[in-house]
């Protein structure tokens, strides 16, 4: 997983995150959390265009080096956040899981009931976890 450092900006109920490293890059939401959870994906597809054009992803920059480049006014409500990026490797690998039958079988059923596998249906459902941290 890759972090980069956001600047979170906002009150009430609209919030927005700017992604210095990645430029143009943005989120945001009605609450802090679902702006930094957009920003993850925003993030994520912006890459993956970088990707798609031959383009490699800026290396992150440190939070100290943020802090010393990029302005962030605490009276207009900005702090700098992390935000997590989780890249697809382009490659899939084998791994074995033990769940409870219940589990599986709900899992399964949910899974077929979206036109889904089951590791397509798992995939989907850590990606959009990993996005809420």
């Amino acid at each position: 997983m890759t972090q980069y450092v956001g600047i979170l900006d906002g009150g009430g109920k609209a919030y927005g995150v700017r992604i210095p490293d990645l430029a143009g890059c943005y989120g945001g939401g009605t609450t802090p959390e679902s702006a930094i959870a957009d920003a993850m994906s925003a993030a994520r597809d912006w890459i993956s265009h970088q990707n798609i054009k031959g383009k490699a992803a800026p290396k992150p920059r440190s939070m100290a080096q943020i802090l010393k480049t990029e302005t962030i006014d605490p009276k207009q409500n900005e702090i700098a956040v992390i935000v997590p990026v989780v890249l697809d490797a382009g490659r899939t690998v084998r791994a074995s899981l033990t769940f409870d039958a219940g589990l599986l079988a709900a899992i399964d059923a949910e899974a077929n009931r979206r036109g889904l596998t089951r590791s397509a249906f798992l995939a989907s459902a850590a990606r959009e976890r990993l996005e809420l941290v």
